[in-house]
This record gives structure tokens, C-alpha cells and sequence, in this order.
């Protein structure tokens, strides 16, 4: 086989899954695998004239068809790194190589400028799980246009399709791909700790049965929240334990694991000067959901009295849950313009949020309305300013102040539909806080401070000397 259409280094479950994909489309797919073993299970299990796998990184460049095309799909981080070192002495200066990994955009970034010359490189995020590798993932590529321009057919060929086309589309420049991709996992971490605390004061806070959490998901499923997150929570709140009574969700240890890329874009958000409260909120819940053991000693020495949820309705759930939703959309697509104006991206918010529609986890109808107004308006500077988003808040937001003031009551954690809360509050009030602030900092450090009347004027105040008001 010297004509294969694309490469996958990298047979573990994304890289088989991704293969086995390319090749249902009628492509030949060349396959390569440090270990021997996985070579011949991958030969035994799907090798054909279509599609063969090798460990010689020689052999596997005599497979493709010019401009070579190798999608890496190994772990993030030096793995990668080796990869494109046992590349670079069999491609050349047109070939196209795309990291489809996890990897961390200044990764990313540092591997374009380190392989310029010797062939194009890209950098690609993959969402979908095991699944949606194999029938369809949402896949977000970075790079240089051309090598893109080379892909795109063979892309588009595999990714999900919604009503709007493949879920694939160039995310822009350098490592604006991965950026993208590390953005998504962030608003992914949202949107699992809002459904999460809403189910949680279900359970705990209205005292409903687990079928009752399930058809209420169900039914929301079927209205504006409807997304793949929603479906599965329902398919997770009522299931069966196979080995006890009662729920299985309820057997589960509530320790929660990560791989990284929540606090990535946490740390993203920072260094941007980006707010990120909802987001950041998750990252922190599921790190405190670590601390089980002192967890358990603080509750038995400083837990309250628990009481219910009085005063809030499904509705009220539903409703609160559909803001702190488009709050965290809001920090997220803020983000994605930030970065993209900081390192000359030239990311379409418009074409993120369609390529998100369909095999992503995120997947969602309201991804819908998150297209349309960044088609109406691409210089849109914040997602909840555009005017259908500001008619479907007005009426929920009094709903998400009962939901919270509700569970703060009733000691039923609620942190990121709280910081979705502040964070509209704080965003929507013309004057805040921050004037106390920068007295403070003009006091112990004379970093001065600017008046309301003449605001491009420092002024420094010796605040020791200043007359006080009287009354």
C-alpha cells in the first residue's frame, strides 16, 4: 500500500476509532504504533487493502500519497514531542502533520515555530469521546490555512454534521486550534458543575426521587437546555446500582477527576485578564471534591443544621440553570476573542460555535442561538449583550436569585451558579466596588488612582493627611 490518504500515529481507542472512521469513508488509512502489539491486534482486527498499520516511521512515510498527510494521536506533552522527532527525517517541507491530541496551546505554539521549514505543522482539538471518534467528532483545527486548505476534504469526510454542515472548520492561525479546543473543555467543566449543583438541589434541597430527577431532565431535554450533557444526566440520575439498592449515582464516590485542561484555561483566563468566574468555580469544586477526607472532618465539626429548599420550584431550577448556561458561555466566547486578538488568531466566534453544534460533548441547541448572534454581529464583545440573549435572560434572572439565596440558606454548595450570579451582577452595574480598591492601593503603595471627571488623569492622595467628613 503506497497510496494512503492519511496517517494515524497513535493506536490506543481514539487513534483506532479515528481510523476505523476515515476508512468507513472510503479512504486508505495507514496506521503506526510504537508497540509492536498494538500493530498486529490493529493488523488482525481491521487491517485490509484499505488500511494498514506498521511500527517503522520509514515504511509508514512510503505509505502516503504527497503532500503526506499524519494526523498524532498520542498522549499530550513529550510523547508528542518523540513523534515528530522520528517525523521529521522522512517528510517533507509540503507534508502535513497535525497533533489532534490534548496538548497545550504554548505547546502548540512552540512546535509551529520549531517545525517551520521542515513541514507544515497544525495543531487540531477532538471532541467526542470514543464515540465520536469512530462515527463523528467535532474537530477543531490551527495552523497554517494551506495545510488546512489540504485536510479540509479528508476532515470534513469524518466530522459530525449538523444543520449547518461538518463540524470542522479552520479555527485560525498558530495554536489556535488547541486554543479552541482547551476554551471548549472549559465551558465543558461549566456546564457539568451547574447540572450538576441543579441535581444535587433536587436531591438534596426538594427531596424529589431519583425518576423524578430523570423525567425533569427528560422534559428539559426537550426545550432550550436540550443537550447531550442534559441527555445523559437523565440517562445517570435514576439508573439502577448493579451491585446494591437504589441509585448507582448514589454509590459513587463524589471525588471528581481531571486531566488538566479546565485549570489551563483557568490559568488562560488570568494571564489574558479575562474574567472567568463559572468556569473558575468548576475547576475549584472539582479540586475541593479531592479534599474527601478533611471534607468528612469538617462536617462533623462544623456542619449547620441542614434545612430544605423552600421557595423554589422545578421551574426556578430550569430557568436558573438556563442563565448561569449563557454566563458561562459569555466568559468562554469572551476568551476565545481575547486570545484570538492577542496572538492574531483570526478565529470566527460565528464558526466555533456551529462547529460545537453537533459531536462535541458540549453539543447543544443552544449553540444555535450562540451562532446566530455572532453571525448577526462578529464584533459582538460579550455573547449576553446581543438582544435575543437579553430577552430570554430578563425573565429567568429573578429565578436564578431564588435558586441561590434559596441554597445558600440551606447550605447546599451552589459555587458556580453563584459566581454565574456575581458575575452578571457585577458586569451589569455601572458602579462597583473597585473605587475602594484603588484607594487602598494608593494608600500602601502610591499606584495612584483616576476621578470619575478626568479619567485619564493619575492623581495620588497622601490619604494619612486627608480631612475626614463629619455627621
Amino acid at each position: 500500500m503506497n497510496q494512503a490518504d492519511i496517517a494515524i500515529i497513535g493506536l490506543g481507542v481514539m487513534g483506532e476509532s479515528l481510523a476505523r472512521n476515515f476508512h468507513s469513508r472510503g479512504l486508505t488509512v495507514a496506521g503506526l504504533d510504537y508497540k509492536a502489539e498494538a500493530v498486529e491486534a490493529f493488523n488482525a482486527r481491521w487491517g485490509d487493502e484499505r488500511m494498514l498499520a506498521t511500527a517503522d516511521y520509514a515504511a509508514l512515510a512510503a505509505m502516503l500519497k504527497s503532500p503526506r498527510k499524519i494526523l498524532i494521536m498520542v498522549t499530550a506533552g513529550r510523547a508528542v514531542d518523540a513523534v515528530i522527532a522520528a517525523l521529521r527525517p522522512h517528510l517533507d517541507e509540503a507534508d502535513v502533520v497535525v497533533d489532534g491530541g490534548n496538548s497545550h496551546f504554548p505547546d502548540t505554539e512552540r512546535r509551529v515555530a520549531e517545525t517551520a521549514g521542515a513541514f507544515r505543522f497544525m495543531g487540531m482539538g477532538v471532541s467526542g469521546g470514543q464515540e465520536g471518534a469512530l462515527v463523528g467528532p467535532a474537530m477543531m483545527p490551527g495552523g497554517d490555512a494551506s495545510a488546512y486548505a489540504a485536510l479540509q476534504p479528508i476532515l470534513e469526510s469524518a466530522a459530525a454534521v449538523s444543520d449547518s454542515g461538518p463540524c470542522v472548520s479552520w479555527c485560525g492561525r498558530g495554536s489556535a486550534g488547541h486554543f479552541v479546543k482547551m476554551v471548549h473543555n472549559g465551558i465543558e467543566y461549566g456546564d457539568m458543575q451547574l447540572i450538576a449543583e441543579v441535581a444535587t438541589l433536587m436531591r438534596e434541597g426538594l427531596s424529589m426521587s431519583p425518576p423524578d430527577i430523570r423525567r425533569t431532565f427528560l422534559r428539559w431535554n426537550d426545550g432550550p437546555l436540550s443537550s447531550f450533557l442534559i441527555e445523559i444526566t437523565a440517562g445517570i440520575v435514576a439508573a439502577k446500582d448493579p451491585e446494591g439498592e437504589g441509585a448507582l449515582v448514589d454509590a459513587i464516590l463524589d471525588v471528581a477527576g481531571q486531566k488538566g485542561t479546565g485549570r489551563w484555561t483557568a490559568i488562560g483566563a488570568i494571564e489574558l485578564g479575562v474574567p472567568l468566574p463559572t468556569i473558575t468555580a468548576a475547576v475549584d469544586a472539582r479540586a475541593l471534591s479531592a479534599l474527601k477526607t478533611i471534607r468528612v472532618s469538617a462536617g462533623a465539626l462544623l456542619a449547620d443544621d441542614a434545612k430544605g429548599l423552600s421557595g423554589v420550584s422545578i421551574a426556578d431550577l430550569e430557568a436558573a440553570l438556563y442563565v448561569a448556561k449563557l454566563m458561562s458561555y459569555t466568559q468562554g466566547f469572551a476568551m476565545l476573542r481575547a486570545g484570538a486578538k492577542e496572538r492574531d488568531y483570526g478565529t470566527d466566534l460565528a464558526a466555533v460555535a456551529r462547529i460545537w453544534k453537533a459531536g462535541c460533548i458540549i453539543r447543544a441547541a443552544f449553540l444555535d442561538d450562540v451562532y446566530a448572534a455572532f453571525q448577526r454581529d462578529p464584533d459582538l464583545p460579550l455573547l449576553l449583550l446581543d438582544p435575543s440573549f437579553a430577552r430570554a435572560l430578563r425573565p429567568r434572572l429573578p429565578a436564578l436569585r431564588r435558586v441561590v439565596a434559596r441554597a445558600a440558606e440551606a447550605g447546599i454548595p451552589t459555587p458556580a451558579l453563584s459566581a454565574s450570579l456575581a458575575y452578571f451582577d457585577t458586569l451589569s452595574r455601572p458602579r462597583g466596588s473597585a473605587n475602594i480598591i484603588q484607594a487602598q492601593r494608593d494608600w500602601f503603595g502610591a499606584h495612584t488612582y483616576r476621578r470619575s471627571e478626568a479619567p485619564d488623569v493619575p492623581v495620588h492622595t497622601d490619604w494619612s493627611r486627608v480631612e475626614q467628613l463629619e455627621g
